[in-house]
């Protein structure tokens, strides 16, 4: 919902809330209670880890306590400790640090795909890119943005960096220190820097605008390979401390305007706008394919974003399967038949894009959460009729990735990762889904897409805890790992089975490479056309019969392409005992002793003890402006480590009431249901009785219990809260009205219910196709009080006439206590335009058509840049009913309708802020003022 804002709000909302945003990306209470939680105390860093993951914690505090001083002269000397969780209830690979409140979170399960995040131990690499921005954020408290930390708290040092420092210096420089500090790093990667080669490739010359900022229509890379090229560079030209004062300048807004662009002219010397082209046209240079050798279909460079067509499958010589997705559609399964396409079944929410065929089955891991617990989700195994369309589910609560057919479709194999994070490979029954058998593991190796070979072996590419890869075979018995290759640095994977035959890709210098490994003489070939030599990538090798079908990359999205065998040269090639990783003439990556750091790091016995739960338990970090008409909010945030326990001391300006409120409210999310709490005085609230405005005072005590429940299966995305308050009330009643009403102590339940259920949306898509919103709430006095109050809300998405149109309806109740004094405060939705008036029942319904105007892809002066507009012509009509002094009853009609259109903007390149501009005609009279016709400046603060 949209809500109306003043003009000078928007900015300075908008920005706070993108740090809110940051701020919310762990998940409160995620963890169950029974986890017992133990720590390694360095200086630099506190390592909080589950019970039995002793090995991974040493491992990874002793890599921080090594590297830390070793690389803190090209960023900074400053140091504040810093905690870091390790999960390992999560089946998703990522990391991150927060500033507001100042911690870390490492989710410990790697991903299948080494050449996107690297091969590296999946605990080292996020230790190397993660406490870098732990780094960042100690040096960059400075200047502007620590007088910001000192009014605002920690939230306030981060709108400070957030609008001084670009994101893509952030993970650029993460990224850079990863490649420094290893001997792979995705700056070493191919893949990574696929989308630029891309664009290149395609004559595709982006503005630096849009660069940074991405389109609704057209790929765009993220800031990650555009700061990393943008790190390298500015190392390699102008010293491993060129960065550390770029940024500490940034910081502290010295030259205030623009500080970053400053800086970068005044330790290089050269503009900001030519420092950036140089960059790119550097690494332009090393990646770029010649123009003459440019495969693939020949658009226009004009031409958008088309659609991703991943992990072919091939059927038949006539016949594929793969999943597409665009910026309109969401992923589907699709077989293609000669030229035409026909959609199989739209894919479940899924990590990835994985999937294997066998005789018109498909078998992928689909992404389920826990119902409670945020941090523990599931990959369970699905199974789909190519035929019917019709999908069964094979395992529940499993962690299974890249799973696969045997030759004769009987069995699956399947990576499992456990809570220990090691990796094994399991034997399921192909109908049932019953475990069959689990191959014994070896320390230490991590397996990715497995596939069968002959009744007795599992062929994958596996890597060994120092991070290096072998194309392998692994006996179901035993589980020994026989190497049919050298183990090396540089990635390999997606592994294909014909015979006696694997297909694989590897990295190649500056590409990635399709090979193939002969098993029984463990010869090996390089297979050539000019698709394959030339293509950017060669990616998920698929064969069937006499076809051959991959994907490569492309500007316009992942292409599949297919070959019969024959037409492919096959070139025998010597397996070399060492592939190099190519530096893309970043030189300074080997020039001082920190290059290849973790070589170095050496296991030391730091001292492990038990984490107290408690530490730190309140941790007030931030002072936090919270705008949500009619609420305006100023905040004392307080959140623990592991953020089980959220607590504020607030104020807060009630516009529809015009009421003051001071209070303290916590939350404690360790337990199955939330426990809630808090104390709240009210100055100045507003009830309409008889005609006339009565003003009071209450103090409030309040405590409760919710039941959070996440239900998010197959392709929705399902979310229900129920929960109950009991609020002790004690009303005083202002000097004017005294004589007339009495103070009154009173207590009530506030009861209420929240579900939602929205399917997979596209990147266009404003609104998902199919969606629910609903709220209840019912308040009622039980002691000293007989007041009531009941508001339902929902909101109805579907889709319109257009592939990227909604039709939405909104619809709301609200009927409270006839002739009281006191009344509950007022959040029902009247209809745009009006006063807000609190009566005593009130509906309404509201339709609202959302479509897309326009895609300008741009923007000026490196402020703003607009991806969207888009507008919602609307009607709202409420019936209002109350009564007059004399006791006679009040009817009204309030209908409204009118346009609006909203702007999908960035500003300062990197903060995402909507804004809009509401004309708003009313249809009956609006009792609180005169006039028909309201123009208003809208922001949304709440969208679904």
């Amino acid at each position: 919902m949209f809500k109306a804002i003043s003009p000078k709000k928007i900015l300075f909302v908008g920005l706070f809330s993108a740090c809110a945003l940051v701020a919310k990306a762990q998940e409160f209470g995620g963890n169950p209670p029974s986890i017992k939680w133990r720590q390694v105390n360095i200086p630099a860093a506190r390592v909080i880890f589950p019970n039995g993951l002793d090995s991974v914690g040493l491992q990874v505090a002793n890599i921080i306590q090594q590297m830390n001083g070793v690389i803190k002269p090209s960023i900074g000397y400053r140091q504040k400790q810093v905690n870091i969780v390790l999960q390992n209830q999560t089946t998703i690979s990522n990391g991150f640090v927060m500033l507001a409140p100042f911690r870390s979170e490492f989710y410990l399960t790697p991903d299948q795909n080494s050449f996107e995040l690297g091969s590296l131990s999946w605990a080292e690499q996020l230790a190397i890119h993660e406490f870098r921005h732990v780094q960042q954020y100690n040096n960059f408290n400075v200047g502007l943005s620590k007088a910001l930390h000192v009014v605002f708290g920690e939230s306030g040092q981060l709108l400070g960096n957030t609008i001084a420092v670009p994101d893509w210096f952030f993970e650029g420089d993460a990224v850079y220190n990863e490649t420094y500090v290893s001997d792979q790093g995705r700056g070493r990667l191919p893949y990574f820097f696929n989308g630029f080669h891309g664009l290149w490739d395609a004559g595709k010359d982006y503005s630096w605008m849009k660069l940074r900022n991405g389109s609704y229509r057209d790929y765009v890379p993220d800031w990650y390979p555009l700061g990393y090229m943008m790190n390298a560079y500015g190392r390699q030209q102008y010293g491993q401390t060129f960065w550390r004062n770029v940024t500490h300048d940034a910081a502290a807004y010295r030259g205030f305007f623009y500080p970053f662009a400053k800086g970068v002219k005044r330790y290089s010397g050269v503009s900001y706008p030519e420092f950036r082209n140089n960059a790119l046209n550097y690494f332009k240079q090393q990646i770029a394919t010649p123009a003459d050798k440019v495969v693939g279909p020949k658009y226009d460079k004009n031409q958008h974003f088309i659609a991703n067509r991943e992990y072919p499958a091939v059927v038949n010589d006539s016949t594929l399967i793969y999943v597409k997705s665009s910026y309109k559609k969401i992923p589907a399964f699709v077989v293609l038949r000669g030229n035409k396409e026909s959609k199989i079944r739209v894919k479940d929410l899924s990590l990835d894009r994985y999937f294997n065929y066998y005789n018109g089955k498909i078998v992928y891991a689909s992404y389920r959460p826990d119902i409670r617990w945020g941090n523990r989700n599931y990959n369970e195994l699905k199974v789909i009729d190519v035929a019917s369309g019709k999908q069964k589910k094979l395992t529940h609560s499993s962690k299974y990735f890249s799973p696969a057919f045997s030759d004769d479709g009987k069995q699956i194999v399947a990576v499992q990762v456990d809570v220990s994070g090691k990796s094994k490979l399991h034997i399921l029954d192909a109908e049932t889904g019953k475990l069959l058998e689990e191959v014994p593991a070896q320390p230490g190796i991590f397996y990715t897409y497995p596939k069968f070979y002959s009744e007795n072996k599992i062929i994958a590419a596996v890597r060994n805890p120092q991070g290096k890869m072998t194309i392998a075979s692994i006996d179901l018995k035993t589980g020994n790992v026989e190497s049919l290759l050298a183990y090396n640095i540089a990635p390999v994977g997606f592994t294909a089975v014909q015979r006696d035959t694997i297909y694989f890709t590897a990295t190649e210098g500056t590409n990635d490479r399709l090979y193939a490994l002969s098993i029984t003489d463990k010869k090996l070939y390089k297979l050539q056309n000019d698709t394959l030599q030339y293509g950017i990538g060669n990616y998920q090798p698929a064969v069937a019969g006499n076809k051959l079908a991959w994907t490569s990359f492309s500007a316009y999205g992942y292409q599949v392409h297919r070959a019969d065998k024959q037409s492919v040269t096959w070139q025998p090639v010597e397996a070399p005992s060492v592939r190099v990783l190519p530096d893309y003439k970043i030189t300074v990556l080997k020039k001082d002793s920190a290059a290849d750091l973790m070589a170095k790091i050496k296991p030391e016995p730091l001292k492990i003890s038990k984490y107290n739960k408690l530490h730190n338990f309140f941790n007030f970090h931030s002072l936090l402006p919270d705008f949500e008409d009619p609420n305006y909010t100023l905040s004392l945030a307080g959140e623990n480590v592991l953020n089980t326990f959220q607590s504020s001391l607030s104020g807060t300006y009630n516009r529809n009431e015009g009421y003051k409120e001071v209070g303290y409210n916590a939350v404690y999310g360790a337990l199955f249901p939330f426990i809630s709490g808090g104390v709240d005085y009210t100055f100045d609230r507003k009830g309409y009785y008889r005609g006339e405005n009565i003003y009071w005072n209450e103090a409030s005590l309040h405590a409760g219990l919710q039941l959070p429940f996440n239900f998010s299966e197959g392709r929705f995305s399902r979310y229900l809260s129920v929960g109950s308050s009991v609020y002790y009330n004690s009303t005083h009643f202002q000097e004017a009205y005294r004589s007339r009403f009495a103070d009154q102590n009173y207590t009530y339940l506030n009861n209420y219910i929240n579900f939602s259920n929205s399917m997979q949306s596209a990147v266009q898509n404003i609104y998902p196709h199919l969606a629910q919103s609903v709220s209840l709430s019912y308040k009622k006095g039980v002691i000293n009080a007989s007041n009531y109050q009941f508001l339902a809300t929902g909101n109805f998405y579907f889709p319109g006439l257009a592939t990227n149109h909604n039709f939405v309806v909104g619809l709301a109740h609200q009927q409270r206590s006839e002739n009281t004094v006191i009344d509950f405060s007022n959040n029902f939705p009247f209809s745009r335009g009006y006063t807000v008036y609190n009566l005593y029942k009130m509906d309404k319904v509201a339709v609202n058509y959302h479509f897309p105007i326009a895609y300008p892809d741009a923007g000026f002066a490196n402020l703003v840049y607009f991806l969207r507009i888009r507008g919602n012509a609307f009607f709202d009509y409420t019936k209002g009913q109350d009564f007059y002094t004399n006791g006679s009853p009040f009817k009204g009609n309030f209908r409204s309708t009118g346009l609006e259109v909203f702007f999908d903007t960035q500003w300062f390149n990197q903060s995402p802020i909507t804004f809009g501009l509401r004309y708003t005609h009313l249809l009956d009279e609006d009792l609180g003022s005169h006039g028909s016709n309201r123009l208003e400046l809208v922001v949304p603060l709440t969208i679904f």
